[in-house]
């Protein structure tokens, strides 16, 4: 039996696991039926944490809204209504349909009518944006449907001026473009959304033809962005909420394969793996907090056990407030949205301890033994694009090692070659005893042009070697190359790690870089003088300690002026006066090419 919205807000039965006005009146054994149907202590837990967020989203308005008025950020206004508009319709809330939250929802709402353009889009750091406003009509639409279905005639005037932004927005969703791939399924998802109350076959049409081009998901079961922010906060979401509201029911294949993707990328620890992204999360640390729902959703709707442990786990964690990224109370719209989610979970099954996965469209290897992680990266875009840019997966990571709280966030490996930057593997591939990973880069000394394409006056084209750039027609130009070539084998040894590294035939400085988590202590290392949290080993081994964990580390390769301790992130980086910095403890093995030399993790 499902648990339809309407009734579902009118709150779970006093003393039972119920819902209250699920079935008719005098229904006394659908009533029983409905017992046990919900998890009260999954509901408890969102609606403490909603009650808790009032008062911050209250005190918070005028910032709130300046953030609307002056910067044109819509976003944060339409999620803070939709905190407000939770607790107000669920009766099991402290706050349920409190008259002192009224007036800011008004506010709210009316300041989101103004900000919106006659073309129905608001900013969001980007002008009259498609996908910045379906972000905020997403929510709006959701809110909206609560609203409705509470019809408490205090917030009739809220639901005016929502029903006027929605229906505003419209037109310019089903017309205006965006510019990433997860912007399409969220555009879809406000379509709907909108559609669901006000049909319209521009909404649909619109809706088609962005699904038309094909979901952008790997054999693996990623998506092209490979992402752990964007898969769960925008794809993901996206995507079941279109399978729920334009009966699309093979979205919901799509999202499970995410999902099983995504339980060989996840840290006993909660962390999600990140290091092969082409978004901004591929060098900063992800939770798994934001896939809940999805778990959730997907654990019940196909008994998954292996699904269930993940939202249980995630749900343990909210118990302990230790959400990173959107709040805990801000999941409760999401559930009186679609109450099947409040069901009771399926019986937990263990999720893969024990695993090697290979996502050969990412370059990445993931292996689980027992309480350890490893992570092989071979997949950045560089190698094929030889560019810096947003959009594109450039991490030189290509290991990282954790067992408990001992964890090596990252392995680098940077030559000093022509200022090329630091090694980033072309492949990964299987071998006989483990794995493998190579790159190879050269640079050209240029000679002179062939007499067919000189030039009397000397205005050659303004042209790119790979380095820089420089009028000289590059291309038409014979060269004299010099090359690099790197090449990584790594193997499971000793409940460790053995990586032999080769690296040649031009003689040049290098460093390895290893960066160890923050908290915990170094011993057998010396400081680089002049560096923050940079250390050198010279000799013999490291070790790195948090807790009762401990992750020993070389041996050092000695020290001295012809390999100096120095990490050059390459020319495109320093020309911008930028870095290519990893946070935390960091190591540096320095040496010279041609090289040969095992690090030994243990």
């Amino acid at each position: 039996m499902s648990l339809p919205r309407r009734h579902f807000l009118a709150g779970t039965a006093a003393g039972g696991a119920s819902v209250s006005g699920v079935f008719a009146a005098g229904a006394p054994q659908a009533a029983a039926a409905a017992r046990g149907r919900t998890d009260k202590p999954f509901l408890e837990l969102l609606t403490k944490a909603a009650d808790k967020r009032v008062a911050e989203v209250v005190d918070g308005l005028d910032a709130t809204l300046a953030q609307l008025n002056n910067l044109g950020q819509a976003r944060p206004a339409a999620r803070s209504l939709r905190l407000l508009t939770s607790v107000h319709v669920w009766a099991d809330a402290e706050h349920h349909h409190d008259a002192a939250l009224v007036a800011p929802m008004t506010r709210l709402a009316d300041a989101l009518a103004a900000a919106q353009f006659d073309d129905g889009l608001f900013d969001q750091g980007a002008v009259h944006s498609p996908p910045d406003t379906a972000f905020s009509i997403v929510d709006l639409g959701l809110l909206y449907g609560l609203l409705d279905d509470d019809d408490h005639p205090s917030t009739a005037k809220v639901r005016a001026t929502l029903k006027k932004i929605l229906r505003k927005a419209g037109s310019g969703l089903s017309t205006g473009g965006l510019h990433t791939p997860n912007h399409r399924w969220k555009v879809c998802a406000a379509l709907a959304r909108i559609n669901s109350f006000w049909p319209d076959a521009r909404y649909t049409r619109r809706i088609d033809a962005w699904l038309a081009e094909g979901i952008d998901q790997y054999e693996a079961g990623q998506y092209s962005e490979r992402s752990a922010t964007y898969a769960p906060i925008v794809t993901n979401p996206a995507l079941l909420t279109l399978a729920r509201l334009t009966d699309r029911p093979k979205l919901y294949d799509t999202v499970r394969r995410n999902l099983e993707a995504t339980l060989h990328l996840v840290e006993p620890n909660g962390d999600v793996e990140t290091v092969h992204s082409r978004r901004q999360d591929q060098k900063t640390v992800k939770h798994l907090s934001e896939y809940w729902l999805q778990y959730r959703a997907l654990a019940i709707r196909e008994k998954d056990g292996r699904f269930a442990a993940m939202a249980e786990t995630v749900q343990r964690r909210g118990a302990d407030q230790t959400f990173d990224e959107t709040p805990l109370g801000d999941f409760l719209a999401e559930v009186l949205d679609e109450p099947e989610l409040a069901a009771p979970l399926p019986k937990a099954t263990a999720v893969p301890a024990e695993f090697t996965w290979h996502d050969k469209d990412s370059g990445l290897v993931r292996i689980g033994r027992g309480a350890t992680r490893t992570s092989l990266f071979g997949g950045t875009d560089f190698p094929d694009v030889h560019a810096i840019s947003s959009g594109l997966s450039t991490n030189p990571t290509f290991f990282k090692w954790r067992k408990g709280a001992a964890i090596l966030d990252s392995l680098r490996l940077s030559p000093q070659f022509f200022s090329l930057g630091h090694f980033r593997a072309e492949n990964v591939e299987r071998t006989a005893d483990g794995w493998r990973l190579w790159a190879d880069v050269r640079a050209g000394y240029h000679l002179p042009l062939p007499p067919q394409h000189r030039r009397p006056d000397g205005r050659y084209p303004l042209t790119d070697d790979g380095r820089f750039w420089s009028a000289m027609d590059f291309p038409h130009r014979p060269k004299q190359w010099r090359t690099l070539h790197t090449e990584v084998r790594a193997s499971e040894a000793d409940g460790g790690w053995n990586l032999d590294v080769e690296v040649g035939e031009s003689e040049v400085p290098l460093a390895f870089e290893l960066c160890f988590r923050a908290g915990g202590t170094l011993s057998g290392v010396e400081p680089v003088p002049g560096q923050k949290d940079t250390y050198q080993l010279v000799k013999g081994y490291g070790t790195y300690t948090s807790g009762d964990d401990v992750i020993t580390f070389g041996p050092g390769n000695g020290s001295g002026p012809r390999q100096p301790a120095v990490v050059d992130p390459g020319e495109r980086y320093t020309w911008m006066g930028g870095d290519l910095p990893v946070s935390g403890l960091r190591v540096l093995i320095t040496g010279r090419s041609p090289l040969a030399y095992r690090l030994t993790l243990r």
